[in-house]
This record gives C-alpha cells, structure tokens and sequence, in this order.
C-alpha cells in the first residue's frame, strides 16, 4: 500500500469514528429510560467484556502482568478510567436532559484547554497566534457564561475532563495499544460501575431487565458503541498526520450541534450563536496555526534531507 493510499485510508477511518461520535446524541437519547449512571455503568462493563473477548482470541493478555507490576503506570491508567467515565456521565447527562448544544460547545472547547493545559501544566510555550486562540476561547467562555446567567458547566465539565484525560495519556506516553487501554481503563474502574448498578437496583432504578428486548439489547450494544469508533480513531491516527486528525475533530461536535437543534429541538438564542462564533473564530486561529507549522516542519525536514544552494 502506497502512502498515499494510506493516507486516504485513514482519513475514512477518521471520519467514520467522528461521524460515529457525532451521532452519539441519537443513541443515547434511545437508552431512555435508563439514567446517566446506569448508562456509564453498562458502557464500563460491556466495554471490558468486548475488549476482553478480542484479547482473549488474540491471546493477548500477558500485558496484564506487566501492567500490574509498575504501580505507577496502573495508577495512571485508573485516573484515565475516572477521568474518561466521568466525560462519560457528563455527556451522558447532557443529552439526556435536554443540553446537547452545550456539550457540543464542550468539545468545541476541548482543544483550546488542552492548549492551555499544555502551558499550565506542561510548561509549554505557545506561539503567538496560539495564544490569540486562547486568549479568543477565554473571551468566548466569559460571554457566554453572561449569557447563561451563569458559567457554561457542563461545556466546561466536558472540555476539562476530556482534555485531563488526553493529557494524562500523552504522559503515559504510547505504552499500551488503543484495545489495551481501554481494557485496562475499564478494568480498574469496573468496581465503581458494580457499585453504581447495586446501589441502583436497592433503589429499584435500573432498567436493563423489564423494559422489553430492544432496551436490553441498547444497553449491551453500549461496549461497542464505545469500542468501535476508538479503534477507528486509533487506526486513523497511525495513518494520518495529526493536521488531519485536528480538521476532523471538528465534525462531532458540528454533528452534535445540528442534531440538538434539527432532530432534538432544542432551541439556541441569537445570543448564543454569537457565543458559539467566537469560539469558531479560536478554532480556525488555531486550525491555521496547526496547519502552518506543520507546513513549515515538513519544509524544514525536506531542506536537510535535499538541501538546495
């Protein structure tokens, strides 16, 4: 396979896992009437179950082992899990009631707080469009939080949580594959979620049994609902240059957005919109700076390889 050929393959991978993303409102509106923790919970376990059956076929557990012999990667590896259950349960709450558009503003935000992550924590330093981006996204938070009378939590709550969650794995760096991470994220959270479906059935709230066929059968589907597009995802990263990936990211919450006011009929005021264009306006600045230093990286590395006089 050519490069090439490679590329275009991985670019549909991508664009799948995003579309698959981006539809997640659809989906989880369909779980009712099961809640948000039941919903988290069942993600968890029928995850584990479905990552475990495919590493169980591919006798691929020795890594298991390893993994429990350095406490500090498995301690990084639980904090993954919280981190990512709880951008679960969020998002699951938001849609369920009746707040798509502000999480779809969450993963708009998402890569502006990476970016400020990355200074706050890593001790990155920016260049100045960057900062310009951020410095538009922070505006575009402070407006909208006078616009709701309040700051936008569950916006926030999202963007926060996934961009800890991306930056916790970039310290783990690449030690396990996308399939071992997610088992592994879901085995050491997997305690919390018995405890949430037990305190939910002495409370007679869970819903997976008496609720007809299909329900049960949406509640089970929830492990490769959250599997598939993450394979995806993973296998479009290793075939495309992370510019691309960037340009993707952008497709699930636009995706969200529409499917919160087109097919779920939440309404959006005019003030809001101008709310959402600020932070569209950090995103291109950001799009552009990406896009421009990647260009310029690959310029620099064809000068060493065939410099000209």
């Amino acid at each position: 396979m050519t490069p090439e050929e490679r590329a275009r393959q991985g670019t549909v991978y991508g664009f799948l896992a995003y579309l698959l993303w981006g539809a997640f409102p659809l989906y989880f509106a369909a779980l009712r009437p099961a809640g948000p923790w039941e919903i988290v919970a069942h993600r968890i376990i029928w995850t584990l179950v479905l990552c475990g059956l495919v590493l169980v076929v591919r006798r691929d557990l020795r890594w298991l082992l390893e993994l429990a012999r350095t406490p500090r990667r498995l301690a990084g590896v639980a904090v993954a899990g919280v981190l990512i259950a709880l951008n679960w349960g969020i998002y699951t709450y938001a849609v369920l009631s009746g707040h798509v558009t502000e999480a779809a503003l969450g993963y708009f935000l998402n890569p502006l707080v990476t970016v400020a992550l990355g200074v706050i924590i890593l001790h990155e330093r920016l260049r100045r469009t960057q900062w310009v981006a951020v410095g538009i996204g922070a505006a575009a938070a402070a407006y909208l939080t006078v616009d709701y009378g309040r700051p936008p939590y569950i916006s926030l709550a999202l963007a926060f949580s996934f961009a800890s969650y991306s930056l916790l794995k970039n310290r783990l760096g690449v030690t396990l594959s996308a399939l071992r991470s997610l088992a592994g994220e879901s085995l050491t959270i997997l305690p919390v979620a018995v405890l949430i479906l037990l305190w939910l059935g002495q409370r007679g709230e869970t819903t997976f049994l008496g609720h007809g066929t299909a329900h049960t059968l949406l509640l089970l589907s929830t492990g490769v609902a959250t599997a598939v597009p993450l394979l995806l995802f993973a296998a479009a990263a290793s075939r495309v240059p992370l510019s691309t990936i960037g340009l993707l990211q952008f497709l699930t919450p636009v995706l969200q957005l529409l499917t919160a006011v087109v097919l779920l009929g939440e309404s959006v005021p005019t003030t809001r919109w101008v709310g959402f264009a600020l932070v569209w306006v950090a995103l291109l600045v950001l799009t552009v700076d990406m896009v421009g230093h990647v260009r310029r990286s690959r310029r620099g590395r064809q000068d060493l390889v065939d410099p000209t006089p």
